[in-house]
């Protein structure tokens, strides 16, 4: 049973005090007495052979007229004995005349945890937590309580459409007092009471939530799916963030997911998306809870932009005040690390978001970190652009379900064949794919396929059909191995077409340093808002050269106000050459930047062949690298 007193713990006597008498809650039920305990009653009938009493709305009994000392009325308070609880439930009861005595409050159920409840379902229970969503409906008023086990909701009426309880609040500490019960299979409170705690009460949960909280939010301890001593550099930090997570879940906070809209920005978000769905389903008794506290949302940038942020903040902010949410954690995945992304994390800076970042593109640290509260990135370690962040958020995921380990073995690999990632332990993502049944050409194909999807879905997130896509959570495997079909030719298709229309356009020059350098106009000479994109455009048209010439390329597709880069055996450290013409060139309006092989600039369309011009003489100085050449050259012998 659950007391409250102001004097004292509860007991059958305490010491100087008199002996406890318990003042039971309207819905407290058999489960909250004890025979030899004693109870204040009322009167609710009067026979010839004793006297009925109530001690609450659904517990009665009899006190024989042998246990009776006095005369009494309906309505008349007394102090009874639970002498018996007999086999059928009927109790008895002997009055009780005390001197020296304490009473002590009890709230009806016994105190029971969120995630014990479905073992309580048609009783009355008592839980203590802290107040996550207050959402009004068209009848009851429903609050969320989360005591650190779970989140449940709990239906608190009073006129139809009309606030029960407004006294409470989101994070207010309360006792809820209700019968469990199921709706629609889910389970919910049917409150009868609810209060706020304050003082010592409000102080004792709060620090039991807190440890309960400390405890579950720990990520699981998994074993790496290959061991990458550079990796290992990250994995703190990964840990941190899995944390931070699962204790955003734990306390009701919605999560907003924005990834790069490209192979390696799907792998890292699809995964972490099914652990995390796993997991706010293990804690919130609200079937719907994933669906409404979880959202993928793909960028098209490489950068968090204003577009974003604003729809972003308008959509946290209805929710707040239509559904009585937190203001949500923001997780920025395969984006989110550089100088382009600070005036976005300024306006959410505004607001209580947290921001989270595990990204693989060269940072500027000086600029992100006083704007995010954790920031995963390979760079920070002195590693770089091989690690990517599908390879990073499928241990990620992991560390927040690891039950999802056999679905997402693949993963890695098509991460790293989408970003054209070098890593040395290449070799061992494919072979963790073959044993999962995907050959290389298999990884491929799911690779393509991705990123024909994401071009048509835009800012969509495709859920469930890039999920059958990447075969995460699919639940069939011929559709997936038909789709990834059907998609990945489309794809060679439209990109067939592309390049025999764009390479007769393309121009070719000799840059000092000796390596190739490849330009087209892909305003002029590519097809327009269609696949393959001009970013996929330049890339394919890259790999062609890269395998005809077996030598060190450069390639460059621009247009009116950006050109989009790819390289090959030159240490092109593409951040560094944006800052550089930023600063010799003003009034161009030179931004962007990438990896050491790969990256984007844009410029005001005025200055086009100015900057174009700087670009390609800073190109022709830089190192040639053999680290840096790709797979794709072909061994003549």
């Amino acid at each position: 049973m659950t007391h409250s007193s102001d004097a004292g713990g509860a007991g059958e006597t305490v010491p100087d005090r008199g002996t406890t008498v318990y003042d039971l809650a309207p819905g407290c039920t058999l489960e909250d007495v004890s025979a030899g305990n004693h109870y204040h009653a009322t009167v609710n009938g009067v026979v010839e052979y004793g006297v009925f009493v109530d001690l609450s709305a659904s517990l009665s009994g009899l006190v024989h007229v042998s246990e009776l000392d006095g005369t009494y009325d309906v309505g008349d308070e007394l102090i009874v004995e639970l002498l018996e609880v007999r086999e059928n439930g009927d109790l008895s009861f002997a009055e009780r005349d005390l001197d020296d005595y304490v009473t002590e409050s009890v709230d009806a159920g016994g105190d029971v945890d969120v995630a014990d409840l479905r073992d309580s379902v048609g009783r009355t229970v008592t839980i203590e937590g802290r107040v996550v969503q207050v959402k009004q409906t068209g009848g009851p008023t429903i609050f969320h309580v989360a005591d650190g086990t779970g989140i449940v909701p709990g239906a608190a009426f009073e006129e139809a459409g009309v606030r029960a309880h407004p006294e409470v609040g989101r994070e207010d500490v309360v006792r809820v007092v209700g019968e469990v019960e199921t709706r629609d299979g889910a389970l919910q409170l049917e409150v009868e009471s609810l209060s706020r705690l304050r003082g010592e009460a409000e102080a004792e949960v709060t620090d039991r939530l807190e440890a309960r909280l400390e405890e579950r939010a720990e990520p699981a301890e998994v074993d790496p799916l290959v061991e990458w001593e550079a990796f290992e550099k990250l994995r703190p930090g990964l840990e941190a963030i899995a944390s931070r997570l699962r204790r955003a879940v734990l306390g009701g906070r919605p999560i907003r997911m924005r990834h790069h809209a490209d192979g390696d920005g799907m792998c890292a978000s699809i995964p972490l998306q099914a652990a995390l769905e796993n997991f706010v389903a293990s804690v919130h008794e609200d079937p719907d809870a994933p669906r409404h506290l979880l959202k993928r949302l793909p960028s098209k940038a490489p950068f968090y932009e204003m577009e974003d942020v604003t729809r972003d903040l308008n959509f946290a902010l209805e929710d707040e005040e239509r559904h009585g949410q937190r203001l949500p954690l923001l997780l920025m995945l395969d984006n989110g690390s550089t100088e382009e992304d600070t005036p976005a994390y300024r306006a959410v800076k505004q607001y209580d978001i947290p921001v989270l970042v595990v990204d693989h593109h060269h940072p500027d640290p000086d600029a992100v970190a006083p704007l995010v509260e954790e920031h995963v990135n390979p760079y920070l370690h002195d590693e770089d652009y091989r690690i990517t962040t599908g390879m990073m958020c499928v241990e990620l995921a992991r560390l927040i379900d690891p039950d999802l380990t056999e679905d997402l073995r693949h993963i890695p690999a098509v991460a790293g064949l989408s970003d054209r990632s070098r890593a040395e332990t290449m070799d061992e993502f494919l072979a963790l794919a073959d044993e999962a049944g995907y050959s290389e050409d298999d990884l491929e194909r799911v690779g393509e396929a991705l990123d024909y999807a994401a071009h048509f879905l835009r800012y969509n997130d495709g859920r469930s059909f890039i999920n059958d896509v990447l075969n995460v959570a699919c639940d069939d495997e011929e559709r997936h191995r038909e789709l990834v079909e059907f998609l990945s030719s489309r794809a060679e298709r439209d990109v067939q077409r592309q390049l025999g229309d764009a390479m007769p356009h393309v121009e070719h020059e000799d840059l000092p340093n000796g390596a190739h350098l490849y330009r087209l106009d892909v305003d002029e000479h590519a097809h327009r808002f269609t696949y393959p994109a001009p970013g996929k455009t330049t890339g394919r048209i890259h790999d062609e050269k890269v395998l005809e010439t077996g030598d060190p390329v450069i390639t460059i597709g621009y247009g009116p106000d950006f050109a989009v880069l790819r390289s090959d055996g030159v240490r092109l450290d593409i951040p560094q050459m944006v800052t550089e013409l930023s600063e010799e060139l003003p009034g161009a309006g030179v931004s962007g930047g990438g990896h050491l092989v790969v990256g984007s600039i844009k410029f005001v369309s005025g200055t086009r062949e100015t900057v174009l011009d700087a670009l390609v003489e800073k190109m022709g100085e830089a190192e040639l690298d053999e680290e840096l050449r790709s797979t794709l050259v072909r061994d003549d012998d």
